[in-house]
């Protein structure tokens, strides 16, 4: 029989449809409202440097008691150590090395980059769900820095593909409608807080004397060996530990928030940085000063007291979000939900570090239980490469001087200052805190060599790394952001460093 659409039994079955259509609506809608809320507390430029990790020069009690109510990762570990190669992976749960993001601030001038199929940033999988999407401070009226403001400024970004502003609905979970779930991202200023000069250092602590009673003392703090005990050093790893106090007392407002809004409770809360401390050794670096990260999570479903020492990577926290609101984790995603009742541990995990500004380079790394495993692909250029960015820190700054005045240790000029690196490392990196054992040439670790070596290749095979930029990309790029470069003397320092890369290009270096 047919149905016009002007006959009764026409409008009696339609009325039906739309009746069940407004019950399964109402359905989804209380579901919607059951949905954990998902925040990410995301920190620039930090390492694990908290009581619950281990730190003793600081206290840290937020997030030590944040630790207390849900699960630590002791072995977290960034795919990318510097700032936007992280938040593309991040932002996605993708290597940054699969989806062609892995160059430090690529694709904002003439060189575009867009995703491949099957990639997508995850607003927009929570948006097309009905979550409220935002990112800011995670506090009104209060600033990334900590600092009150009256702006509404939303927070960092800074992802290395074309994408749509609008995949993030606001600042602010505050403008989302009644009961409606949000994912929110807070994004801290973190160890950026200390600042590259003598006068910000100076500036933290007084801001540390008048606002928490007292700064950090330098000669409290414990550096790396290959660094010296220099007051200068000192001071500024100590105003970092000083950066590491006001992002805990953030994360403790944040959280008391939620909770004086009753929404603690039915929040997921994943806190992490996006690489670790900015020094010579640290951040766009893979190894741990570099890449090992904290990692805590607490809320819903999250047993209280938690340790994992199991290896995971920061682009599982995409996955792992997305699987928590109910939302299917795409297919192509490399990140895994860790939390998953069926989750299998990692056997390695992995990095990349590539172009950083002007600074040409390609280095991977595979992770076990036992050894870090680091390739060099251009062994002949230093640790230490021209970088208008490094070389206009403080601390660099200070370390050439001493080097200069023969007042470094035979370590520091080994680690820091070779004109050459190894084209293969391997640590024991459990027993070697700080990777200063490279065992790549010892005859006794030849079958753990070539097993991570194997390891290594395959992934580079199987996730698609898509390796070095060709050198007309590289000019694109570079040009770009001398552009952007408002100094004209660092302008210039770019330029020459830029044209030193080009040459070694040329030369097989």
């Amino acid at each position: 029989m047919r149905l016009w659409p002007c006959s009764p039994f026409f409008s009696v079955v339609k009325t039906i449809i739309n009746s069940l259509f407004f019950l399964l609506g109402a359905a989804q809608l209380a579901n919607a409202d059951a949905r954990p809320n998902i925040v990410w507390i995301v920190v620039d430029d930090m390492s694990a440097s908290f009581s619950c990790y281990g730190e003793t020069a600081i206290e840290t009690p937020r997030v030590d008691r944040m630790a207390s109510e849900g699960v630590r990762f002791t072995r977290a570990y960034a795919t990318s150590p510097v700032c936007s190669t992280f938040r593309s992976a991040m932002i996605t749960g993708m290597y940054q090395t699969s989806i062609g993001v892995h160059h430090h601030r690529s694709g904002r001038g003439a060189h575009r980059i867009q995703l491949p199929d099957g990639a997508r940033p995850v607003p927009e999988y929570f948006q097309e769900a009905g979550y409220w999407t935002c990112i800011g401070s995670g506090l009104p009226g209060v600033d990334h820095r900590g600092v009150s403001t009256d702006s509404d400024a939303r927070g960092k970004t800074d992802y290395n593909f074309e994408w749509n502003a609008e995949m993030y609905d606001s600042h602010d979970w505050a403008g989302r409608a009644n009961g409606q779930p949000f994912f929110m991202q807070v994004q801290l200023n973190g160890g950026k807080i200390r600042g590259d000069s003598a006068e910000r250092n100076a500036a933290l602590v007084d801001r540390m004397e008048a606002e928490f009673g007292a700064a950090t003392d330098p000669e409290s703090v414990e550096l790396p060996p290959y660094y010296p005990r220099d007051p200068v050093l000192l001071r500024d790893w100590s105003t970092y530990l000083d950066s590491v106090r006001v992002t805990d007392w953030h994360v403790g407002r944040v959280l008391d928030r939620l909770k004086s809004e009753g929404l603690l409770e039915n929040t997921l809360v994943v806190f992490f940085t996006d690489h670790g401390i900015s020094h010579a050794r640290g951040k766009q670096f893979i190894y741990d000063e570099g890449a090992h990260i904290p990692l805590v999570i607490r809320g819903p479903g999250i047993e209280k007291g938690e340790t994992r020492t199991d290896l995971v990577e920061h682009i599982d926290v995409a996955a792992l979000s997305l699987a928590a609101a109910g939302i299917e984790i795409p297919e192509r995603m490399e990140g895994d939900d860790i939390l998953a009742a069926d989750y299998l541990p990692k056997r390695a995990v992995f990095a990349a570090r590539d172009r950083c500004g002007e600074a040409d380079d390609r280095i991977r790394s595979a992770r076990t239980e036992h050894y870090l495993y680091i390739r060099n692909f251009y062994p002949e250029r230093p640790h230490l490469m021209p970088s208008e960015y490094k070389e206009n820190k403080l601390i660099i700054k200070r370390l050439r001087q001493l080097r200069s005045e023969g007042k470094v240790s035979e370590l520091t000029e080994r680690i820091l200052f070779s004109p050459t690196r190894p084209p293969e490392e391997l640590y024991l990196y459990k027993q070697d805190r700080w990777q200063i054992r490279n065992l790549a040439d010892d005859p006794r670790y030849q079958a753990a060599l070539a097993n991570h070596r194997e390891r290594l290749d395959r992934w580079i095979v199987d996730t698609g790394d898509q390796g070095p930029e060709s050198l007309e990309v590289y000019i694109l790029e570079t040009e770009d952001q001398m552009q952007s470069t408002r100094n004209v003397a660092s302008r210039e320092r770019y330029r020459q460093n830029s044209e030193l890369y080009k040459r070694w290009r040329s030369e097989g270096k």
